[in-house]
C-alpha cells in the first residue's frame, strides 16, 4: 500500500524542517532525494515517478533557508550544518520510518550532492549508496579572482549574499521545466557568501580525498554544464576506492542533469545501478589493515621521507623550522612546543586554555596567532562535542536506571576526563589501536558507551610532519590520518556500535559516540 505524507524532522539546533514522502508498507528500501541549491524538493519528485521503483519509499526535504523550510532565505550556520541535517534525517528515518541506513540509497543533484559527498566522507554512513548528478565541486563563477574577492569582503565585512546570475535557460532544455522554474515562488535566488564559500572548501576537500568515501557511486555528468566545472567530478570519480562505481557523461545536457528534456536514459542508468546495488549483499570495504597500505599509508610514508637537501622545498620547511624556534622565544605556546613536543599533553592542555601569553605585544601577537591555527581551533571544538557526547552517554544511562562511571585512558593533566587528547591519532599501527579497543570492550557491559576521537582528515599535515616535533625525544610529528569509515570500522570490530557523531566545521576532527553490543 501506498502512503504519501508531509511532514517536518527536527535538526540539532532545533528547527522543523520539512519533507515530503511516498511511502511503501513493505519497502524493498528508500531513496533520499536532495536537490540543488536554490530550489527545494518539489523540484526532485518526479523522480518517484520517473524512476519505476514502485517496490521503494521516497524521501525528499527542503534545506534550511530554502523551500517549505525554515531559516534565513539561502543561509545556514555554515556548510557542515547542512551535513548534518542530512545526518539527523538519516536518523529520522530509521526512528520514525523504521528504515535502516544500510537500506537507503541517497539521489543528489549539484550542490546537494556536495553535501551528500561531504557527509559521506566526514560521517562514514553505512547505507547503499550514493547516486551524485552534476556535482557543485567548484561554480563557476565567470567573474576573475570573484572566489579570493569574495573571502576578503567576507573576512572584512562579515556574512552578506549575492543572487544567483543562472537563467532557467541554461539549467535545462526542457521548456516546461524553465517556465516552473521562473514561475516557482518557492525558488531563493540568493545566497550567503559563508555557504558559498563553504561549499568551495567542503568541495576541495571531498575531491582530493575522496578515497575515505567507501561506498558505491554513481556519477552523472552533463556534458553542456554552464554552471561547474567538470575536471574536478572525474577527479573525484577517479580516486573513489569501492569497485562498484560508475561514471556516466551526457554530452548535451545542461546543469539540470535529472530535469533535463531528454533525461529517460539518465533516469533509466539511476533505475538500473540502485536495482543492482539491492540484488546483492552490500559490499563493505575492509580498512583495518589501512596501516600497512593504501592511501594514508602512502601519505604517511611520504611525510616521513626526508627532502633531498637540494630541493627548494626542503629549504622552505628548513626556514619554517627557523621562524619557529625564534618565535619560541617570544611565545609561551612556541616554546612550550619546542620544549615538549607539539603533540604533547602539556601543549594541548595550553591550546585548551587559549590564553595567549609571551613578550608582550609581540610575543603574545604570536601566541594569538599560533592558537588561533586551524587545527588548535578544530581542537577546542572537539572538547565542546566531546563534552556534548558524554553528557549524552549520561544521560542515556541514567534514563536505563545505570550508574555513571567514566574510564579514561588517556589521563594526563585534569581536565583531560572531559578534554580527550586523541590517543589512538598518535598511533599508526591499527593493531595497537584494535588491542586497546578489545580490552575496553571486556571492560564495558553491554549498554555501556564508548566515547572516541578521530581525525579523519588535516589541511596542514605536512607542515606539521616536516616543521614541527612530537614528544618523542623531538623527532619529527608525522601523523597518518585515520579515515572515519576505518575508525568505525576498529570499533565495531571490538563489539560496538556508532549511534551518533559530532564534527568541527572544518571537517578535521570527529567525536563520536558507540554503544556496546
Amino acid at each position: 500500500m501506498q502512503t504519501t505524507l508531509e511532514s517536518t524532522f527536527q535538526t540539532h539546533d532545533g528547527l522543523a524542517l520539512f519533507y515530503r514522502a511516498r511511502t511503501q508498507k513493505s519497502a524493498r528500501g528508500a531513496i533520499v532525494l536532495l536537490h540543488r541549491g536554490h530550489e527545494h524538493s518539489a523540484r526532485m519528485f518526479h523522480l518517484a515517478d520517473e524512476l519505476g521503483l514502485d517496490d521503494f519509499s521516497f524521501f525528499a526535504y527542503d534545506a534550511r533557508g530554502l523551500g517549505r523550510s525554515p531559516g534565513t532565505r539561502g543561509d545556514a550556520p555554515g556548510f557542515s550544518t547542512l551535513a548534518r541535517d542530512l545526518d539527523t534525517f538519516i536518523t529520522h528515518l530509521e526512528t520514525a520510518h523504521g528504515i535502516a541506513p544500510a537500506d537507503v540509497v541517497v539521489v543528489a543533484q549539484s550542490v546537494g550532492a556536495v553535501v551528500a559527498t561531504t557527509w559521506a566522507h566526514d560521517y562514514a554512513p553505512k547505507i547503499r549508496g550514493l547516486v551524485l548528478a552534476s556535482p557543485a565541486f567548484s561554480v563557476k563563477l565567470y567573474v576573475p579572482f570573484a572566489r579570493q574577492g569574495l573571502a576578503l569582503m567576507h573576512k572584512l565585512f562579515g556574512n552578506f549574499f549575492v543572487n544567483s546570475y543562472v537563467k532557467a535557460q541554461f539549467l535545462t532544455h526542457d521548456v516546461e521545466r524553465i517556465k516552473s522554474y521562473e514561475q516557482d515562488p518557492l525558488i531563493t535566488r540568493p545566497i550567503s557568501v559563508r555557504i558559498l564559500l563553504g561549499l568551495y572548501e567542503a568541495a576541495d576537500r571531498v575531491v582530493s580525498d575522496a578515497q575515505a568515501i567507501t561506498l558505491p557511486v554513481q556519477l552523472l555528468v552533463s556534458g553542456a554544464d554552464w554552471v561547474v566545472r567538470h575536471e574536478p567530478q572525474h577527479s573525484f570519480f577517479d580516486r573513489l576506492p569501492h569497485p562498484r562505481k560508475q561514471k556516466l557523461v551526457f554530452p548535451r545536457f545542461y546543469h539540470d542533469t535529472l530535469g533535463e528534456k531528454d533525461r529517460a536514459p539518465a533516469v533509466k542508468a539511476i533505475h538500473d545501478f540502485i536495482e543492482g546495488l539491492f540484488s546483492d549483499a552490500p559490499e563493505r570495504l575492509n580498512r583495518l589493515d589501512a596501516h600497512e597500505r593504501g592511501a594514508t599509508f602512502d601519505e604517511a610514508q611520504a611525510l616521513a621521507r626526508p627532502l633531498p637537501w637540494y630541493s627548494p622545498r626542503a629549504w622552505y620547511w628548513a626556514a619554517t623550522r627557523a621562524s619557529l624556534k625564534f618565535g619560541a622565544l617570544l611565545s609561551k605556546g612556541l616554546a612550550l612546543g619546542q620544549k615538549t613536543g607539539f603533540d604533547s599533553g602539556s601543549t594541548l592542555d595550553y591550546v585548551y586554555c587559549n590564553q595567549a601569553q609571551g613578550v608582550p605585544l609581540v610575543g603574545t601577537l604570536i601566541d594569538r596567532t599560533y592558537l588561533d591555527s586551524i587545527g588548535w581551533r578544530g581542537i577546542r571544538l572537539r572538547k565542546q562535542n566531546l563534552q556534548e557526547l558524554l553528557v549524552l552517554a549520561a544521560a542515556r544511562l541514567r534514563t536505563a536506571g545505570k550508574p555513571v562511571h567514566i574510564m579514561d585512558i588517556a589521563a594526563g593533566h585534569g581536565r583531560y576526563v572531559v578534554d580527550a587528547s586523541g590517543l589512538y591519532e598518535l598511533f599508526p599501527d591499527n593493531d595497537q589501536v584494535g588491542r586497546s579497543l578489545a580490552g575496553m570492550a571486556d571492560a564495558i557491559e553491554s549498554g555501556g558507551f564508548l566515547v572516541y576521537t578521530g581525525q579523519p582528515w588535516h589541511p596542514q599535515l605536512e607542515l606539521i610532519a616536516r616543521a614541527l616535533t612530537s614528544h618523542r625525544q623531538g623527532a619529527a610529528w608525522v601523523m597518518r590520518r585515520r579515515t572515519q569509515a576505518e575508525m568505525d570500522q576498529l570499533v565495531e570490530t571490538a563489539g560496538f556500535r556508532k549511534i551518533a557523531q559530532r564534527v568541527d566545521p572544518f571537517g578535521i576532527f570527529t567525536v563520536s559516540l558507540a554503544v556496546r553490543r
